[in-house]
């Protein structure tokens, strides 16, 4: 529920609660080695390519089982993300991209390498050659390890399927300028320090289409001087609950 009546980018938004972990201890929040991910993973029930076992023929029923029944979804165009991990000084990174302002859709928003599955693909096959084609992302220095629960964007129309990769060293990353405006990689541990989380509740009398309106909880992050949000927050927010060991709330 909204805190009070201080409002976020205009009239329309208003401040939710706290985030899930501001309750840990300065010290329960870094660091967060690459190895402890890996283990919530595993501790979860979130190891390897993709949920479940799915058969070659229908690389997608395993994601599709994790969503709700009365969720209604159209598999024709999935994508898949690469949720990219690396050490470094002891603290585990994620890599981002701002997706060029010349693209059709989701133009200059910060973004997980990734697109749409290509046929016969699965989701982790995806994930890395998107990666490749995007940042220039060795294939070979990827170890896939787990994933994080698929998501729909907008009103349905998009099926997104994170997957989960490590490398053995930062990498050497050459992005493309035809879709990535810029590559950056941040901490996880910067994903959970006091401001940089925040949660809005549009407001429930601001219509949003022709439909009754209805209050949204919208998810943000400031990271390195970008305004992370959408289903790229969406993600990183599970990461952070994930590897800090905090239970999702509400």
């Amino acid at each position: 529920m909204p805190t009070g009546p201080e409002q976020v980018d205009g009239a329309s938004r208003l401040l939710a609660g706290p985030a899930p972990w501001a309750g840990l201890a300065p010290e329960r929040r870094r660091p967060i080695r690459l190895g402890a991910v890996v283990e919530a993973l595993g501790a979860a029930g979130q190891r390897g390519s993709a949920p479940g076992s799915s058969a070659p023929s229908e690389p997608l029923s395993g994601w599709l089982r994790l969503l709700a029944p009365s969720v209604s979804v159209s598999t024709s165009n999935p994508a898949a993300v690469l949720v990219a991990l690396f050490e470094e000084a002891g603290e585990a990174r994620v890599v981002l991209t701002r997706r060029s302002s010349e693209l059709r859709t989701h133009r200059g928003q910060v973004s997980l390498p990734g697109g749409r599955l290509d046929p016969g693909e699965d989701a982790a096959e995806a994930a890395v050659r998107e990666a490749g084609e995007e940042i220039g992302l060795d294939a070979g220095a990827v170890e896939i390890v787990g994933w994080l629960h698929p998501l729909l964007t907008g009103s349905g129309e998009s099926l997104v399927l994170p997957v989960v990769g490590t490398m053995a060293r930062r990498p050497t990353l050459a992005p493309n300028p035809a879709e990535v405006a810029r590559v950056f990689d941040v901490e996880l541990a910067e994903l959970v320090e006091e401001g940089v989380f925040q949660a809005a509740i549009w407001d429930p009398y601001e219509a949003w289409s022709q439909e009754e309106p209805a209050a949204r909880t919208i998810w943000f992050f400031g990271l390195d001087g970008e305004r992370v949000w959408g289903a790229t927050a969406r993600i990183l927010h599970e990461l952070a609950l994930l590897s800090l060991g905090v239970e999702a709330v509400g």
